[in-house]
């Protein structure tokens, strides 16, 4: 007879891959309803695009590679994936740079480095990153102006009509800069007083990008209460943003505040959903907090003195690089024994 040989330690109730993706999936919904409420159709349009282009690539992928490509699919990796880059791309992006981001995430980021578990870097952030440093016009020139849903935004034939255009860019009345490279531009030259009149900016910290981030906040939220994440690489992001922000921005003539960074652009996003990838994240308790506080210094960093309005892909595929170094010196616990006592051996205090 044979057994299945497995280390500990033994869980009681095994909680699959599919069934952790899909609630990562359902703890996104929030921040995609905020998404669509605040800014149109782009992003629900651009999430059931990239979704589907997802599924079709790893089949594929999956069917070259002689794999069980039913199996595979039900994990829902695939479609977390493209979901993610659905809810990250600018709300007008041309279908075809969508499909260049995703194809590059599931075929080279993922599928290439030998499937699930195997991959190096979060493959949704190769994807945004490569389409953002090969087609930076349509990355940066198709956000939309904040708008509500019943009052203000393009109809969804009309959206549909310019995400399907094979041009860069889309209509000027229907996008805007968004709130962080708008600050980041125009406080050279002006105050914050004068910077926050623009309309990107509303009555409050950001129009409606406070509210997708609490929105994608409270999703992250109910990820920790089911332990399907834990809090320390959403706390070491978050909290080395805030140290970062305290330390060098305390002038609002000068840098971008503190709640714009944490309210506005995908900070929320990024920190409980994208930079808390399983595979490609650090593996300690402790490990987690140094990961996660390295992408939360590298996104202040690129915000203010880089050439980029935001960061989060940047950062959380350098960090991604430093993981093999970070696992090195933060290793976990061996289950069942104590951590191991420092000093030298065998010699006693007297």
């Amino acid at each position: 007879m044979a057994f299945v040989q497995q280390s500990s330690p033994h869980a009681r109730r095994a909680r699959p891959t599919s069934r952790l993706m899909l609630w990562v999936i359902i703890a996104t919904l929030p921040g995609l309803l905020a998404q669509t409420l605040f800014f149109g159709w782009g992003n629900l349009i651009n999430v059931v695009w990239c979704v589907t282009v997802a599924l079709a690539s790893e089949a594929a992928i999956l069917k070259l590679r002689q794999k069980p490509v039913a199996f595979f699919l039900k994990d829902n990796t695939a479609a977390l994936t493209g979901l993610l880059l659905g809810l990250s791309l600018p709300q007008f992006a041309p279908w075809w740079v969508s499909a260049i981001a995703v194809v590059s995430a599931i075929v080279v980021a993922k599928q290439l480095y030998g499937g699930l578990g195997s991959n190096p870097f979060n493959p949704a952030m190769v994807g945004y990153a490569l389409v953002l440093i090969s087609f930076p016009v349509a990355m940066t020139t198709n956000w939309a102006e904040p708008a509500l849903l019943w009052d203000g935004a393009p109809g969804f034939g009309d959206t549909l009509a310019a995400i399907a255009s094979v041009q860069q860019t889309t209509v000027d009345g229907w996008t805007m800069a968004t709130p962080l490279d708008e600050y980041k531009h125009k406080i050279v030259s002006l105050t914050a007083e004068e910077v926050v009149q623009h309309p990107t900016f509303g009555d409050g910290v950001a129009r409606g990008w406070e509210w997708v981030n609490g929105a994608f906040l409270a999703g992250g939220l109910v990820l920790i209460g089911l332990r399907i994440i834990t809090w320390h690489i959403p706390a070491g992001v978050l909290g080395g943003l805030v140290i970062m922000s305290l330390a060098f921005g305390s002038n609002a003539d000068l840098y971008a505040p503190l709640t714009l960074h944490l309210l506005a652009g995908g900070t929320m996003l990024g920190a409980f959903f994208i930079a808390t990838d399983p595979v490609s994240a650090a593996t300690s308790h402790q490990g987690k907090l140094i990961y996660g506080a390295g992408i939360g210094v590298l996104i202040y960093v690129i915000r203010t003195w880089g050439g980029y309005p935001d960061a989060v892909a940047f950062s959380v595929l350098l960090l991604n690089f430093a993981v093999p170094f970070i696992d090195h010196y933060t290793p976990p616990r061996t289950y069942g024994h104590h951590k191991a006592r420092r000093g030298v051996p065998g010699r006693t205090q007297g």
